[in-house]
């Protein structure tokens, strides 16, 4: 496909998704806190059926919320669904899951330092992990663990951190973190969709018919709700994780995503309590703890200089410098671009002089030493003496000259 062709449909794509995901993420937000908040309503209000009431003021205005303990004893005439945001969510996420991981899966997805797979081989893991990955957790939220809480967490969570590692064996980094978001995202909208909405189907049809509502519809709905709401902070960890190859090129990775996911889990979990008028400090002050100890576990080892050169700028070759940099960044990384992936310089950085390669510097080592990440997918080859070599060239202050 024309490079030029995919950085619009990737960025259309893309939009898209960041907008109808905020949508989703805010209304489930929002309903989760208003769930939590509701405060037992005045006798009238009790009488005619209603739980819990809560009164707000927002954009110069008060509003009246009411939630029935199942339904209206007659349905409204106008009554608001929520369902798109989810679904539109989760299409534009494929969608672009497809574009850049499977069409474009020899650049992003395969890894020939990990696994050699062809095109379609990776495709089928992940899918199969996709769509595994929900018939297992649907089956077991179908079983008399769905009784059980804790147990069904910690069941998920082993089964989630076995899907990391095989992931990150098979395909790339970054391919592995993005499927196990894929297959949380799918989990998401699949609850939406086979249980939450099924449920409401049945509050209303019941109404309709002049019947009482079958309560274990609400149960089942509020089982998957609850799930979806603990593991949308670790999404969003996932979708923006690309960014941060710190983590996602760590050679224990798939341990690095699942440490995350407790801390951002854990985080949710202090908001949501929180909504109740419990306080939990503990929550967060253990999450901010646990991210400085993983900060520290995961940091890259200091460098250690080739030996022969002491620590001055004396010793340090810009001209090899210039060279390194040229030979494998310069194929992305210039205002010439001769990538057959790229067009375009990506991020608009380029290293076309040392001034520039010198202005980049801190990121320069962050990539390509310390995460290793650059060159992408290795492809000019940048062997472990050029990247000690570029180390210490940061290290000296990034002479010019």
């Amino acid at each position: 496909m024309d490079p030029y062709l995919t950085e619009w449909l990737n960025l259309i794509l893309r939009f898209a998704h960041v907008i109808t995901g905020i949508a989703w993420i805010g209304a489930s937000f929002y309903f989760v806190w208003l769930d939590n908040s509701l405060e037992t309503p005045p006798k009238e209000k009790a009488d005619k059926g209603i739980r819990g009431d809560l009164w707000a003021i927002h954009g110069g205005g008060f509003y009246e919320v009411a939630k029935y303990k199942l339904a209206p004893p007659a349905m409204p005439q106008h009554l608001h669904w929520f369902k798109w945001e989810a679904y539109t969510t989760w299409i534009t996420g494929f969608l672009l899951l497809t574009l850049m991981y499977y069409v474009g899966a020899e650049a992003y997805l395969i890894d020939p330092r990990i696994a050699e797979l062809s095109q379609m081989e990776a495709i089928a893991i992940g899918l199969g992990s996709i769509i595994g990955g929900w018939f297992v957790y649907d089956g077991l939220c179908r079983t008399k663990l769905a009784d059980h809480g804790l147990a069904l967490g910690l069941i998920l969570l082993a089964l989630a951190t076995g899907l990391a590692w095989f992931l990150t064996e098979v395909f790339s980094a970054r391919g592995a973190y993005i499927h196990m978001g894929a297959v949380i995202g799918t989990i998401m909208a699949g609850n939406v969709f086979s249980t939450i909405m099924p449920g409401q189907r049945a509050l209303v049809e019941a109404v309709e018919k002049g019947e009482a509502p079958d309560s274990s519809w609400a149960m089942k709905a509020k089982l998957r709700s609850t799930h979806n709401t603990y593991t949308t902070l670790p999404l969003i960890f996932i979708m923006i994780s690309n960014h941060y190859p710190m983590t996602y090129n760590h050679g224990y990775n798939w341990l690095v995503l699942m440490i995350i996911f407790a801390i951002t889990a854990a985080i949710r979990v202090f908001f949501v309590a929180r909504h109740t008028g419990k306080q939990n400090p503990a929550l967060l002050v253990g999450a901010g703890l646990a991210t400085i100890a993983l900060a520290v576990m995961i940091a890259p080892k200091s460098v250690t200089p080739p030996a022969g050169h002491e620590h001055s700028v004396s010793n340090v070759d810009v001209t090899k410098v210039e060279t390194i940099l040229t030979a494998r960044c310069g194929t992305c990384h210039s205002s010439a671009p001769t990538d057959d992936m790229f067009t375009t310089p990506p991020g608009g950085v380029t290293f076309d002089n040392m001034t520039a390669m010198k202005q980049w510097a801190p990121r320069i080592k962050a990539r390509t030493v310390d995460s290793t990440d650059m060159p992408f997918m290795n492809k000019t080859h940048m062997t472990d003496e050029e990247r000690q070599y570029i180390a210490l060239w940061v290290a000296q202050g990034a002479p010019e000259h």
